[in-house]
């Protein structure tokens, strides 16, 4: 009798997601860490390297356990460290600070599709590793006035409930109709979204500089573009309600144009971050009363899911999307 049951197909599945994310983040990070010249930003990069090169090695483990060939997912042949900086001080530690955001979704998520004991550990410890590096990175960005908080507010004095639906109000039927002023919970959601696609049009306006492929330079484009228009548009909201718009300092792409990362990995970073947009403004959506908040959201939705769709043809044109294990083929098994 085994010592351990086999793994069922969730683990597997969420085994070789994981795998190619963090395979992905270890070839980012092996240029950011060559390039970075302030020595904390260069220490909290290292030790996180260590950290997750460790479970890459354990996941490994598991699939030549299990008799499962290894992904390709990504390697040394997707990075270049010998090239300029693409990116101002600052940005490393904005883009890692924000994959450990999408990593803790992403764990949460895996943690509840995991059974075997051995595998809820190796998501339990990512998870535990994910929270440390998203609060050092958080801290770091606080100190060198690099990320912008909230708005504050005053602290309420009293419980309130709903009066009528009027509360709900907000929709453009009636352009003339007034809006309610933003509540706590969706002032939290608006920020964070903004907040977000700042960073991503960063990263994404230094992937259209330096990609490879033509096609590939004009997605990237259209994506810095989808951001700047949900930038603006949520700016908007929180100006309307006398909100200062969060706008991140430094971390801007420079002028060069020489790739550090292969078009397929830049291309996979992106398919990843849409992933984390798209939970993000349904969380959005979810949680905003005002009606006129999740109508934006259904459309930046959309948005995102067309411009996601649009990368994952250019990725298989190119040879560039590794399928993830798949379920018997049982009707090919009997015909044969």
């Amino acid at each position: 009798m085994p010592e351990k049951p086999a793994i069922t197909s969730s683990e597997l599945g969420t085994l070789w997601l994981t795998y190619q994310q963090k395979t992905m983040i270890l070839r980012m990070l092996e240029y950011f860490i060559e390039k970075a010249d302030d020595e904390k930003a260069k220490d909290i990069m290292t030790n996180l390297y260590g950290e997750i090169d460790l479970y890459v090695g354990k996941i490994t483990e598991t699939f030549q356990n299990e008799g499962a060939v290894i992904p390709v997912a990504f390697s040394a042949q997707d990075v270049n460290k010998d090239v300029p900086k693409l990116y101002d001080n600052g940005f490393d530690i904005m883009f890692i600070r924000l994959l450990k955001e999408i990593s803790m979704a992403l764990h949460s998520l895996n943690i509840t599709m995991a059974y075997r004991e051995d595998i809820v550990m190796i998501f339990d410890e990512l998870t535990a590793i994910t929270q440390k590096y998203y609060n050092l990175c958080t801290q770091y960005l606080l100190e060198k006035g690099m990320l912008a908080r909230p708005p504050y507010v005053s602290m309420p004095n009293s419980v309130e409930f709903v009066k009528d639906t009027n509360y709900l109000g907000g929709l453009a039927i009636n352009p003339f109709s007034e809006k309610r002023t933003l509540n706590t919970v969706e002032v939290a959601h608006l920020h964070h979204i903004i907040e977000t696609n700042f960073v991503g049009m960063r990263m994404i306006t230094g992937f259209a500089q330096c990609a490879n492929k033509g096609e590939v330079k004009n997605f990237f484009n259209e994506g810095a573009e989808l951001a700047k228009s949900i930038i603006k548009e949520l700016s908007e909201t929180l100006l309307q309600n006398g909100i200062q718009s969060p706008e991140p300092s430094g971390g801007n792409a420079t002028r060069s144009t020489v790739a550090p990362f292969s078009d397929k990995l830049m291309m996979y970073c992106i398919s990843l971050f849409c992933s984390f947009a798209l939970g993000g403004n349904s969380l959005g959506t979810a949680f905003s009363l005002r009606n006129d908040i999740p109508a934006k959201m259904v459309i930046f939705m959309k948005d995102t899911f067309e411009y996601a769709h649009k990368g994952a043809k250019i990725m298989i044109n190119n040879g560039w999307m590794e399928e993830p294990p798949q379920m018997e083929e049982r009707k090919q098994i009997i015909n044969n």
